[in-house]
Protein backbone atom coordinates (compact mmCIF):
# COMPACT_ATOMS: atom_id res chain seq x y z
CA UNK A 1 0.00 0.00 0.00
CA UNK A 2 2.59 2.37 0.90
CA UNK A 3 4.76 1.86 -2.46
CA UNK A 4 1.36 2.92 -4.57
CA UNK A 5 0.55 5.86 -2.41
CA UNK A 6 4.27 7.03 -3.02
CA UNK A 7 3.69 6.28 -6.55
CA UNK A 8 0.49 8.34 -6.49
CA UNK A 9 1.66 10.97 -4.80
CA UNK A 10 4.69 11.62 -7.38
CA UNK A 11 2.29 11.14 -10.23
CA UNK A 12 -0.42 13.60 -8.97
CA UNK A 13 2.16 16.50 -8.17
CA UNK A 14 4.92 16.22 -11.17
CA UNK A 15 1.60 16.17 -13.05
CA UNK A 16 0.15 19.08 -11.51
CA UNK A 17 3.61 20.69 -11.11
CA UNK A 18 4.08 20.31 -15.13
CA UNK A 19 0.80 21.64 -15.43
CA UNK A 20 1.40 25.07 -13.22
CA UNK A 21 3.59 26.22 -16.41
CA UNK A 22 -0.15 26.82 -17.63
CA UNK A 23 0.20 29.77 -15.28
CA UNK A 24 3.38 31.77 -16.84
CA UNK A 25 1.61 30.38 -19.96
CA UNK A 26 -1.73 31.84 -19.67
CA UNK A 27 0.38 35.37 -18.41
CA UNK A 28 2.91 35.70 -21.55
CA UNK A 29 -0.77 35.24 -23.51
CA UNK A 30 -2.48 38.41 -21.24
CA UNK A 31 0.67 40.36 -21.57
CA UNK A 32 0.80 39.64 -25.68
CA UNK A 33 -2.62 40.71 -26.03
CA UNK A 34 -2.69 43.65 -23.74
CA UNK A 35 0.23 44.75 -25.95
CA UNK A 36 -1.32 44.16 -29.48
CA UNK A 37 -4.60 45.57 -27.95
CA UNK A 38 -3.05 48.77 -26.40
CA UNK A 39 0.09 49.25 -27.98
CA UNK A 40 0.04 48.27 -31.64
CA UNK A 41 -3.90 48.63 -31.59
CA UNK A 42 -4.48 45.59 -33.43
CA UNK A 43 -6.02 42.73 -30.80
CA UNK A 44 -5.92 38.98 -31.92
CA UNK A 45 -8.89 36.51 -32.65
CA UNK A 46 -6.88 33.62 -30.81
CA UNK A 47 -5.95 34.81 -27.64
CA UNK A 48 -9.12 34.77 -25.42
CA UNK A 49 -9.89 30.89 -26.29
CA UNK A 50 -6.34 30.42 -25.60
CA UNK A 51 -6.42 31.92 -22.25
CA UNK A 52 -9.63 29.66 -21.52
CA UNK A 53 -7.98 26.36 -22.58
CA UNK A 54 -5.22 27.31 -20.18
CA UNK A 55 -7.10 27.97 -17.47
CA UNK A 56 -9.03 25.08 -17.77
CA UNK A 57 -5.69 22.98 -18.11
CA UNK A 58 -4.24 24.25 -14.94
CA UNK A 59 -7.51 23.40 -13.21
CA UNK A 60 -8.51 20.01 -14.41
CA UNK A 61 -4.86 18.51 -13.80
CA UNK A 62 -4.27 20.32 -10.56
CA UNK A 63 -7.36 18.08 -8.67
CA UNK A 64 -4.82 15.01 -8.17
CA UNK A 65 -2.08 17.59 -7.12
CA UNK A 66 -4.66 19.22 -5.02
CA UNK A 67 -6.20 15.92 -3.32
CA UNK A 68 -2.86 14.71 -2.99
CA UNK A 69 -1.77 17.56 -0.72
CA UNK A 70 -4.96 18.06 1.08
CA UNK A 71 -5.12 21.18 -0.62
CA UNK A 72 -8.75 20.90 -1.77
CA UNK A 73 -11.55 22.37 0.92
CA UNK A 74 -12.99 20.54 3.39
CA UNK A 75 -15.43 21.53 6.48
CA UNK A 76 -13.07 20.30 9.17
CA UNK A 77 -14.60 22.56 12.33
CA UNK A 78 -15.36 19.51 14.23
CA UNK A 79 -13.39 16.64 11.80
CA UNK A 80 -9.95 18.18 13.24
CA UNK A 81 -11.05 17.23 16.95
CA UNK A 82 -12.01 13.65 16.11
CA UNK A 83 -9.35 10.41 16.49
CA UNK A 84 -7.16 9.70 13.46
CA UNK A 85 -9.18 6.22 13.50
CA UNK A 86 -12.37 8.36 13.51
CA UNK A 87 -11.54 10.99 10.42
CA UNK A 88 -10.10 7.64 8.59
CA UNK A 89 -13.18 5.87 9.07
CA UNK A 90 -15.21 8.74 7.88
CA UNK A 91 -12.75 9.58 4.83
CA UNK A 92 -13.33 5.92 3.62
CA UNK A 93 -16.54 5.60 3.76
CA UNK A 94 -17.03 9.44 1.92
CA UNK A 95 -14.34 8.20 -1.07
CA UNK A 96 -16.88 5.51 -1.90
CA UNK A 97 -20.57 7.51 -1.39
CA UNK A 98 -18.91 10.53 -3.39
CA UNK A 99 -15.64 10.78 -4.90
CA UNK A 100 -15.32 7.22 -6.51
CA UNK A 101 -19.07 7.35 -8.06
CA UNK A 102 -18.38 11.34 -9.47
CA UNK A 103 -15.06 11.22 -10.22
CA UNK A 104 -15.77 7.78 -12.43
CA UNK A 105 -18.87 9.26 -13.62
CA UNK A 106 -16.08 12.14 -15.41
CA UNK A 107 -13.54 10.04 -16.30
CA UNK A 108 -16.52 7.59 -18.21
CA UNK A 109 -18.76 10.03 -19.50
CA UNK A 110 -15.29 12.14 -20.43
CA UNK A 111 -14.09 9.59 -22.57
CA UNK A 112 -17.34 10.05 -24.78
CA UNK A 113 -17.35 13.81 -24.64
CA UNK A 114 -13.38 13.55 -25.61
CA UNK A 115 -14.08 10.62 -28.50
CA UNK A 116 -16.81 12.92 -29.71
CA UNK A 117 -14.88 16.26 -29.91
CA UNK A 118 -12.28 14.28 -31.88
CA UNK A 119 -14.08 12.54 -34.33
CA UNK A 120 -16.01 16.29 -35.12
CA UNK A 121 -12.58 17.85 -34.46
CA UNK A 122 -14.52 20.09 -32.79
CA UNK A 123 -13.26 24.07 -32.88
CA UNK A 124 -14.62 27.06 -30.52
CA UNK A 125 -17.90 28.22 -31.38
CA UNK A 126 -17.41 31.30 -29.35
CA UNK A 127 -14.92 32.96 -31.11
CA UNK A 128 -14.40 33.83 -34.78
CA UNK A 129 -10.71 32.29 -34.21
CA UNK A 130 -12.73 28.52 -34.22
CA UNK A 131 -9.72 26.95 -32.36
CA UNK A 132 -9.31 23.76 -32.07
CA UNK A 133 -10.27 22.77 -29.15
CA UNK A 134 -10.70 18.55 -29.18
CA UNK A 135 -7.58 18.09 -27.56
CA UNK A 136 -8.23 19.99 -25.10
CA UNK A 137 -11.22 17.90 -23.79
CA UNK A 138 -9.26 15.25 -23.93
CA UNK A 139 -7.89 16.75 -20.19
CA UNK A 140 -11.45 15.47 -18.89
CA UNK A 141 -11.02 11.79 -19.15
CA UNK A 142 -6.96 12.06 -18.06
CA UNK A 143 -8.07 14.13 -15.13
CA UNK A 144 -10.73 12.16 -14.06
CA UNK A 145 -7.88 9.03 -14.45
CA UNK A 146 -5.53 10.40 -12.51
CA UNK A 147 -7.89 11.29 -9.65
CA UNK A 148 -9.20 7.87 -9.55
CA UNK A 149 -5.56 6.58 -9.12
CA UNK A 150 -5.38 9.13 -6.39
CA UNK A 151 -8.03 8.51 -4.55
CA UNK A 152 -7.12 4.53 -4.37
CA UNK A 153 -3.89 6.16 -2.64
CA UNK A 154 -6.08 8.27 -0.17
CA UNK A 155 -8.39 4.64 0.62
CA UNK A 156 -4.82 3.49 1.42
CA UNK A 157 -4.11 5.95 3.68
CA UNK A 158 -7.29 5.66 5.50
CA UNK A 159 -6.64 1.69 5.57
CA UNK A 160 -3.42 2.77 7.46
CA UNK A 161 -4.81 5.00 9.34
CA UNK A 162 -7.27 2.82 11.04
CA UNK A 163 -4.52 -0.11 11.42
CA UNK A 164 -2.12 2.29 12.84
CA UNK A 165 -3.99 4.97 14.36
CA UNK A 166 -1.73 7.76 12.79
CA UNK A 167 -2.07 8.92 9.30
CA UNK A 168 0.84 8.15 6.86
CA UNK A 169 3.14 10.84 5.73
CA UNK A 170 2.67 13.30 2.54
CA UNK A 171 4.80 14.49 0.15
CA UNK A 172 5.95 18.03 1.06
CA UNK A 173 5.86 20.58 -1.27
CA UNK A 174 4.42 24.31 -1.11
CA UNK A 175 3.40 25.17 2.48
CA UNK A 176 0.83 27.98 3.67
CA UNK A 177 2.90 30.23 5.69
CA UNK A 178 0.64 30.06 8.99
CA UNK A 179 2.06 26.01 8.67
CA UNK A 180 5.55 27.15 7.90
CA UNK A 181 5.56 29.82 10.93
CA UNK A 182 4.06 27.03 13.25
CA UNK A 183 6.37 24.67 12.38
CA UNK A 184 9.44 27.26 12.57
CA UNK A 185 8.09 28.17 16.36
CA UNK A 186 8.16 24.34 17.57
Amino acid sequence: MNSYIKFADHLSIATGKAFAWCIFILTFGTVFECFMSFILNTPTLWNFDFSIEMYGALFFMAGAYAVALQAHVRGDVFYRLLSVRTQAKIDFVLYFLFYFPGIAALAYKGIEYAGEAWHARETSWNSPAQIQIYMFKTLIPLAGFLLLIQGVAEVFRCVIAMRDNKWPAREDDVEETEKKLIKQKN
